[in-house]
């Protein structure tokens, strides 16, 4: 079965090979349109070599605790999923700024939107081949060193073991809950950093440029434009692929952990789950995720070598549903001869062998119908997009408020969705199948990448067509693409923030599991009472834990975009000639101010979400941190569509206003709707994308470390 692993990894990473190849023998045009790529590469590489510098430093830190706490294989297995993260993130990065000048360039020749599609989507399939590749390359090594030669899975091995510090834990669950982690902290890091390194160049560029100085998107005479491209990439397509890899990872782990402690629980029930099957629940979150990887490099595919219509959106999905049906259909298939003959009257598999795929298409379904829901609410072909943009003529005012109303509207019906996907899965499968619709939702994770990553592509054409003052019908190519870009975005932030509900309940799960001691009743279910004055104290602290984590991410925008605002004034005011065309801006101190202010501000966000549960572990204990848990997933779930939804509609208000409605660019309308998209550019981009991330780092941190603050807390020393 690990051989299906290998096979599927090494057919994606070598299919992203093929496809950067070609993208990169593409033409990338004029001289002036490769002198300003080069200059968005280099700011590009600049940023995240710097990053990643220091994201080495915090993780040797980690690494260390996990060895001297926990286990060398921990520690060992934390730097594969690092590595493995920032890989995929750094190639990501690297194709998005080839392939941008290079889109731009064959809008430019064939003012074909087909054609022009095929190449941003080429290159945004290396993204997304590279996130599921390496995802599960990682996991294949894991389960292969740890899991096969070492015994951590076989389930003789799936039972406390105490190191020598005395703390006991089942090794496969942190090995590879530390695999999970290496790829969370890369993510939070990529998406904090970029996130705020984006946002503040893209505020900066929009307040001075557009508002004040009125001249369009992209223009050279802006100083902030470089920095504003570079964000794109370094935001929307090494963080969004760093996101997705570790939801992608994390759905993977939170099933895996989850099995090991049922059968690690019903050793002690008196009521012993098989062997036989424990090994095969192990494995099948493994297998099912190298099934969706092979069907999604069919449905990238299927995109790439076909002459492409005129209509982005439709081709697009088209690509999406070939990777999904082809997943179900041999996923179904796999799992009924996977399971055939099997006992499961402990475990909760109400449909047989089929039930673990049901829970799976559950999660799928609620997915799409999530993602539709994010488009209904984002995109200006629908009704509530299209009131934020009219609002936008009687004024900036009524632009955010009309805003923050869609945005609350957008939140109550996806967690509909995600309540009753929860409800249905746990019916058909227990817990174990709420975990499988984690899988199910991100099983083509290549594809959805892929489709994510081709709009900052676009985006980044976009700008490039106007610093090289390319045709008018070019630009409005790249802008049809961009706009579809958008909506496709706030599809991908469903998905993950919908399979972090989902993996964050079975890794709380495997919290509960792990606690022991009056968690489990004398059926050996588990428990988790509210009233108990610890956790219902844990549960307020950690909701409101969203919203300080989420102020930092938006004052940390405001810090760096307040210094762009005056960097881009400063430049305008004492050399005029820059907005007449005499002068060039300097590009390159913008480029610095986002660096630096990215860099400076994204330490304390990512250590929250790392510090807190362990602090409140050592201090009050056990049921503190399950009260934490519980109250962080829920407000961040709430925060998060609700922002994402917000911001992309506001972003989508704006563009509808720019295609001639409402008085077009340079109108009132158009004024307040940069204003609406410029508070919502670090909801959507920011905060929304890296609430997910928090809930899953403090879910793996929690399961790794609670046998140890359930045991060693100041609050039990006291008392």
């Amino acid at each position: 079965m690990l051989g299906l692993v290998f096979i599927a990894a090494v057919a994606a990473l070598a299919f992203a090979a093929i496809n950067f190849s070609a993208v990169k023998k593409r033409d990338a045009g004029t001289e002036e349109m490769k002198e300003i790529a080069s200059a968005i590469q280099e700011g590009a590489n600049a940023f995240i070599n710097h990053e990643y510098s220091v994201i080495v430093k915090i993780g040797a830190i980690i690494v260390a605790l996990l060895c001297i706490v926990v286990s060398w294989q921990a520690a060992v297995a934390f730097v594969i999923g690092s590595c493995m993260s920032a890989t995929a993130g750094w190639i990501g990065m690297k194709i998005a700024t080839l392939s941008n000048v290079r889109v731009s360039n064959e809008a430019r020749k064939t003012r074909d939107i087909g054609a022009t599609l095929k190449v941003a989507f080429q290159g945004g399939s290396v993204m997304g081949l590279c996130v599921a590749g390496f995802a599960l390359l990682g996991l294949g090594i894991v389960y292969l060193v740890f899991g096969k030669f070492l015994g951590q899975a076989s389930p003789e091995h799936l039972t406390f073991h105490k190191n020598w510090l005395g703390i006991g834990d089942i090794p496969l669950t942190m090995t590879i809950s530390s695999y999970a982690l290496g790829c969370s902290i890369i993510a939070m890091f990529n998406r904090v950093g970029g996130g705020i390194y984006t946002k503040a160049a893209d505020m900066g560029a929009d307040l001075v440029g557009k508002t004040e100085a009125g001249i369009p998107e992209d223009d050279p005479r802006n100083p902030a434009t470089i920095a504003d491209n570079v964000g794109d990439n370094v935001g929307d397509v090494a963080g969004l692929g760093a996101d997705l890899l570790e939801s992608f990872v994390g759905a993977i782990v939170s099933s895996v952990v989850l099995a090991s402690y049922m059968y690690f629980a019903s050793t002690h029930s008196g009521k012993l789950i098989p062997e036989v099957l424990v090994g095969k629940l192990i494995y099948f979150p493994l297998i099912f995720a190298s099934l969706g990887l092979l069907s999604s490099i069919i449905g990238i595919l299927s995109l790439v070598v076909k002459k492409a219509s005129s209509n982005p959106h439709r081709e697009l999905n088209f690509s999406t549903w070939v990777s999904a049906a082809l997943t179900l259909i041999g996923a179904g298939v796999f799992s009924w001869f996977y399971f055939q003959g099997q006992d499961f009257a402990l475990i909760g598999f109400n449909l047989g062998a089929l039930s673990p795929w049901v829970a799976a298409v559950m999660g799928i379904v609620s997915g799409i119908v999530i993602g539709h829901l994010a488009e209904y609410y984002t995109s200006f072909d629908f009704k509530p997009t299209q009131t934020i943009a009219s609002a936008s003529h009687e004024g900036a005012a009524l632009t955010i408020t009309q805003g923050l109303a869609v945005g609350m509207f957008s939140v109550f019906y996806p967690v509909l969705v995600l309540a009753a996907a929860i409800i249905a899965a746990n019916a058909v499968a227990g817990l174990y199948g709420v975990s499988m619709a984690a899988i199910g939702m991100l099983s083509f994770v290549a594809t959805t990448v892929s489709v994510d990553t081709y709009g900052p592509i676009a985006d980044n054409a976009g700008g490039i067509s106007e610093m090289a003052k390319l045709d008018p019908e070019v630009r409005e190519i790249t802008d049809t693409l961009d706009s579809v870009g958008n909506t496709t975005a706030a599809i991908g932030k469903g998905f993950a923030i919908g399979s972090a509900a989902f993996a964050a309940l079975s890794l709380f799960a495997s919290y509960l599991y792990a606690l022991g001691g009056e968690s489990i009743d004398a059926d050996f279910n588990l428990v988790l009472n509210m009233i108990n004055t610890m956790t219902l104290a844990g549960a307020i602290v950690g909701a409101a834990l969203p919203y300080l984590f989420s102020g930092i991410l938006i004052e940390a925008v405001a810090k760096a975009a307040r210094k762009m605002v005056d960097e881009v004034r400063r430049q305008f005011k004492e050399r005029p000639g820059i907005l007449t065309g005499e002068d060039k801006p300097n590009y390159t101190e913008c480029i610095e101010i986002s660096s630096k202010g990215a860099i400076q501000e994204m330490r304390l966000p990512a250590l929250i979400s790392v510090v807190v549960p362990l602090l409140s572990g050592f201090i009050f204990g056990a049921q503190f941190v399950g009260g934490l848990l519980i109250g962080t997933t829920l407000s961040s779930i709430m925060l998060a569509l609700f922002t994402a939804n917000s911001g992309g509609a506001w972003d989508n208000g704006k563009k509808y206003i720019e295609q001639g409605h409402f008085g077009g660019k340079g109108s009132e309308a158009h004024k307040a709707g940069v204003i609406g998209d410029t508070v919502g550019d670090p909801l959507k981009d920011t905060v929304g994308p890296s609430l997910d991330i928090l809930i899953k780092i403090m879910s793996v941190i929690s399961v790794i470390s609670v046998s140890i603050f359930s045991k060693y807390n100041l609050f039990d020393l006291i008392f």
